[in-house]
């Protein structure tokens, strides 16, 4: 598919209609929360499905993804959907955190396993927490009828012993209430393909959305990506050979690979993204909008 023709086809909303995700991440500061809300309010008139807000490792942003969220719904047309984890909470802890959401007016959470804090260490289950992520999804369906998306790794999570674990305990994760799933990102399309195809054969029926993540900042991808299992394509890492020191290169190499991703995955047959802004919106609009979405009026 070419780009003129993603495009044409983006607009026919009957033959083929686009969906977009956002995902941000709560701010550390006062700098920082500007910057993201320029961000969503740059982003807002592309009307995303829903935006979602990260936790840190451990829980260590919980009362920041809360107050974003919040603020999200009292003062924006978006849908927010709140990150939640397992780790280093007990079920009381965590419900308390599920009802809290309920009563802010959210209505859709991200349910992850999670990491350690600090990224440090292999996964251990908190010994009164909820032991895995369908666990956690069964618990929160438990206190009100959350709207629930998942994730999934097209490559394989760094704890899974193989390919077919992963497809499996996606298929629980639907089987406890899940209704979508996220991908990590990927820059090997024809992985996230196969993971898709796999899923359909082994009974899941749910949406898997690619995750799409802008590469301006190689040196912090690749350092992402080491810690999440994602491989860097030697391509890739040759186009930010010796740009380390320009800036306006690096945006131009990221523009490039953006929409060359989501111009493959939609000739992939994929109609759904989640875009991982890094609090930045330019990039990610710029994919929106090479996927044939226009802004509209935000009142």
């Amino acid at each position: 598919m070419s780009l003129k023709d993603m495009i044409a086809d983006g607009h026919d909303g009957a033959k083929s209609p686009i969906s977009v995700s956002f995902e941000f991440s709560p701010p550390k500061n006062d700098e920082a929360e500007a910057a993201l809300w320029a961000t969503i309010k740059r982003l807002e008139p592309l009307q995303p499905a829903f935006v979602s807000v990260t936790y840190g490792a451990g829980g260590s942003t919980r009362e920041r993804t809360h107050a974003t969220v919040k603020r999200i719904v009292e003062e924006t047309s978006l849908k927010p959907a709140a990150h939640l984890t397992c780790v280093a909470a007990s079920r009381g802890e965590i419900d308390d955190i599920v009802r809290a959401y309920w009563d802010a007016g959210i209505r859709h959470i991200v349910a992850l396993r999670g990491d350690m804090p600090g990224m440090d260490g292999p996964y251990r289950a908190h010994a009164e927490g909820y032991q895995s992520t369908p666990e956690l999804i069964a618990g929160i369906k438990r206190i009100a009828p959350f709207e629930v998306s998942v994730s999934f790794y097209p490559e394989r999570h760094p704890d899974s012993p193989n390919h077919g674990h992963d497809i499996a305990l996606l298929k629980k994760k639907m089987d406890a209430g899940a209704v979508r799933a996220l991908g990590q990102f990927c820059f090997d399309n024809d992985a996230t393909a196969r993971f898709r195809d796999d899923a359909a054969r082994a009974g899941v029926s749910i949406p898997i959305i690619p995750g799409i993540m802008p590469t301006t900042n190689f040196k912090g991808v690749e350092r992402m990506a080491a810690k999440c299992g994602a491989a860097i394509p030697a391509w890739l890492a040759r186009a930010y050979d010796g740009l380390d020191d320009d800036v306006e290169s690096r945006r131009i190499v990221a523009a490039a690979v953006l929409a060359d991703q989501v111009q493959e995955l939609r000739g992939l047959g994929f109609g759904q993204f989640h875009f991982y802004t890094l609090n930045q919106a330019n990039l990610s609009y710029a994919a929106c909008r090479l996927l044939g979405l226009k802004p509209e009026s935000v009142s």
